[in-house]
């Protein structure tokens, strides 16, 4: 009995210690990174997380149901496709034929109005919203410098960055990009309940404008920057300009990093089902439009969607892009496989929400799973 006494007290002593380190080091962020992820079972976040964090409430004004396809549900999955939901552990795959639902199931447990994380998809919207902010006259334009809204990049290479270089993934900082890194910028601006201070410590280490290179940092410093010029927090930004309009069915939810604070986490984490994420996608399909009305100003979107360096054919403003089969894609993207993929010319969304996007978990790059999400959904189409 004396050993485990003293065992016991030593744990107690050594736990104690570690927990005195984290927060002396300013690495406190990791025990609610131990609490919220790795003790319940996970090695990244994961598709319900949002649950375990401080979120802010986005209303939804009049419903509008998307209208069903005459040929709704006439078709199932293909082989392939059944094969890769199962192994990728999908949880929606909706396909959207001239803005009707032609195909839609859930797996897993989940149902249609079913809440889960958007990660990354939620870059797209930050970067509709400064089009928005441009059009509504609070942002001058998309070069104007990111300094007029943040002093601290007032120097140097800093002073160069524009709000359209955030957009763009192009601020040339020094963010690091690393998912599975217990000691990274993105694993502390996850977890970390001053996000403004993270960011605030960023370099410069480049010179802005020149060239990709994907980084969240840049959607949250530009999430910040459309709060300053805007005046008004972003999920309410979200609601008035988006969430609404658009006539979404759900409310929705978007992570702050604590109520303290109250900063969106606006690189990630908007939590919402395949059907309203896929309204974003209509959206920037039509050029800015919605049921008649201009919802966002057409030459902004049509500006997204087309790359902004040709060496980075990928991406434009907020907005990934894909040549496949001939035909030109434009989507959403988040971490684990969050897809909203949009085909103009066809008339054709398609939605992918799940837990993996398979055993290729490097960052912005392509992996295997769209190509065969897309290849599925037109062999569907045809049958």
């Amino acid at each position: 009995m004396k050993f485990f006494k003293k065992l016991f007290k030593w744990i107690i002593i050594v736990l104690g210690l570690i927990i005195t380190t984290l927060y002396i080091t300013d690495t406190d962020y990791l025990l609610k990174a131990v609490r919220t992820i790795y003790l319940t079972g996970h090695s990244t976040a994961f598709l319900e997380d949002y649950k375990k964090f401080d979120n802010q409430v986005v209303e939804n004004g009049t419903p509008q149901p998307w209208p069903y396809h005459k040929s709704y549900n006439t078709v199932k999955e293909t082989e392939t496709l059944n094969q890769i939901n199962k192994s990728n552990g999908t949880i929606a795959y909706v396909i959207i034929k001239n803005d009707s639902i032609w195909f839609e199931n859930y797996y897993d447990g989940f149902n249609e109005n079913s809440k889960t994380n958007s990660f990354s998809m939620a870059k797209s919207y930050v970067s509709g919203l400064l089009g928005k902010a441009i059009q509504e006259g609070y942002i001058k334009s998309l070069d104007q410098p990111v300094s007029d809204f943040l002093p601290t990049f007032n120097k140097g290479l800093a002073a160069k960055m524009t709000v359209g270089d955030l957009s763009s993934m192009a601020s040339g900082t020094n963010w690091d990009e690393a998912y599975y890194s217990p000691l990274s910028i993105t694993t502390r601006a996850y977890f970390d309940d001053n996000l403004e201070k993270v960011m605030l410590g960023l370099k410069v280490v480049d010179q802005p404008g020149k060239a990709f290179k994907y980084a969240s940092g840049d959607t949250q410093m530009l999430a910040m920057v459309i709060e300053k010029a805007t005046g008004k927090k972003l999920y309410n930004y979200l609601e008035e300009s988006f969430w609404k309009p658009l006539n979404s069915e759900n409310s929705t939810l978007w992570q702050v990093d604590s109520e303290r604070h109250d900063l969106v986490k606006a690189y990630c984490c908007i939590a919402s089902n395949a059907k309203d994420f896929a309204r974003f996608g209509k959206l920037y399909k039509d050029y800015g439009k919605w049921n008649g009305k201009q919802i966002l100003d057409s030459t902004f979107v049509a500006k997204s969607i087309k790359p902004r360096f040709s060496e980075s054919p990928e991406y434009g403003y907020g907005i990934w892009l894909k040549e496949q089969n001939d035909k030109n894609f434009f989507m959403l993207r988040g971490h684990l496989g969050q897809y909203v993929i949009v085909e103009p010319n066809d008339n054709v969304i398609i939605v992918r929400l799940g837990h993996s996007k398979g055993s290729n978990k490097k960052v912005g790059i392509y992996t295997e799973d769209i190509s065969v999400y897309i290849n599925e959904a037109y062999k569907m189409l045809e049958k």
